[in-house]
């Protein structure tokens, strides 16, 4: 930057690609967040954001349809021991139909991110409110919980790493707390068939390693950009052979979602690995691929356009 006579500090960037991006300033060695941006909860800190418009591209802003809403729940976790927070998308005409009830999606957030990621940063609510409106998705409600978890009395400990281990306690939270408090606390068609669980990142690495072990609970599995672990996949052994047995996968599950962006290279060659030879041994997988895209809000807002569609149908 450079200042002029005036006092004022100034940049011009090169053109930013579309999306949103996070940014922040260094002054004097120290990072602060720009006091003209909202703050977004990125780098595992609230960082400003700035959305550069993609052109000739609107299904991920607010239209004049019909609009769900988007709620806060708080609840006491059997698994951490601590309130915990999350929010829930309902569909426009969740408060109009009460006798109603509705399939369920746990939508998850990247590492250093949280649950608030996919309504400010992903506008996950008007994607859903859009293709509502053009017929195109089931009404479902979405839960979005922050994906960190801590057993009671256990001690924390730096980031473990993404491994299955490190996992386990937020998948227990999914099986004890989440599951039960969304079926107890909304209208929803409690049964695997119409629950589905899918996340980006490091939600997506959740998504594989907790659905994958129960089955009974999901018929509907997406990651979108969450690399494969352990790698090179192998359909007979990863996931503690998960997929050793196609034909008893298949009749489990109703569909399998996996995908990045075209930017991401070795993310997207993981995933899409993974889905080739999941194919070729008889599991039906769907490859999504983001063109032009890297590990980024924009990648993500477009799976979950595809994705939706093809839910509790």
């Amino acid at each position: 930057m450079t200042k002029n006579e005036a006092g004022i500090w100034s940049v011009t960037t090169p053109p930013a690609v579309p999306g949103f991006h996070y940014y922040w300033f260094v002054v004097d060695g120290v990072q602060v967040n720009d006091a003209g941006s909202q703050a977004f909860i990125g780098y595992g800190h609230p960082t400003s954001g700035i959305e550069v418009p993609e052109p000739s591209s609107d299904y991920y802003l607010a239209k004049q349809v019909p609009h769900g809403e988007v709620r806060e729940k708080w609840y006491l976790s059997k698994v951490t021991g601590d309130w915990r927070h999350a929010l829930v998308y309902t569909p426009p005409d969740y408060d109009k139909s009460t006798s109603k009830r509705y399939p369920v999606l746990i939508l998850q957030h990247g590492s250093g991110e949280d649950e608030t990621g996919w309504t400010r940063q992903g506008h996950a609510n008007f994607i859903l409110d859009n293709l509502i409106a053009e017929g195109k998705a089931k009404p479902m409600i979405i839960w979005m919980d922050r994906g960190y978890a801590v057993r009671a009395g256990a001690p924390v400990t730096a980031n473990p790493g993404f491994t299955s281990q490190a996992f386990q306690p937020f998948g227990e939270v999914v099986l004890q707390d989440i599951i039960p408090t969304v079926d107890s606390s909304y209208r929803t068609l409690a049964d695997k068939q119409h629950r589905a669980m899918a996340g980006l990142s490091m939600g997506g690495m959740q998504t594989m390693s907790i659905a994958t072990h129960h089955l009974d609970k999901f018929a509907y599995i997406a990651s979108f950009s969450g690399p494969i672990r352990p790698s090179p996949f192998d359909p007979k052994t990863s996931y503690d052979g998960a997929f050793a047995d196609p034909s008893a996968f298949s009749k489990q599950v109703k569909l399998l979602w996996l995908g990045a962006g075209t930017e991401e290279k070795e993310i997207h060659d993981g995933l899409k690995n993974a889905a080739d030879a999941l194919n070729a041994c008889g599991i039906k997988t769907v490859f999504y691929e983001s063109t032009g895209t890297a590990h980024e809000w924009q990648t993500w807002r477009r799976h979950l356009r595809q994705f939706a569609p093809l839910l509790f149908q």
